[in-house]
């Protein structure tokens, strides 16, 4: 399997997912995309690749309680809770060594 970058967009989606694992509740796309401030056509795309990673499961909601469409709620697993926090970590140590400062990340 092919590694995937990590791009900015791609440690803001795994941000919202972290968060939302951390606070056991369930996330779905267009969720993502707000919170990550992307747009759908960026934050798909990087959740099907986390999915083919084994990083990210998905599945519809059963019992939609609102107006519209079936929403696909989104959880990392077990592997990509810990391989995105561990990530996320090394980015951050190496930015905090390296002096850099984020720009909106």
């Amino acid at each position: 399997m092919t590694p995937f970058r990590l791009t900015a967009p791609m440690i803001a989606v795994m941000r919202v997912l972290l968060a939302a694992k951390k606070e056991e509740v369930p996330t779905w796309g267009l969720e993502i995309c707000r919170e990550a401030d992307l747009g759908p056509g960026t934050v798909y795309p990087i959740l099907k690749r986390l999915t083919e990673h084994g990083w990210v499961t998905s599945q519809e909601e059963t019992a939609p309680n609102h107006r519209g469409p079936v929403r696909r709620f989104y959880e990392l697993t077990e592997v990509g809770n810990q391989e995105a926090a561990n990530v996320l970590s090394a980015r951050d140590s190496i930015r905090d060594e390296r002096g850099w400062k984020p720009r909106g990340l």
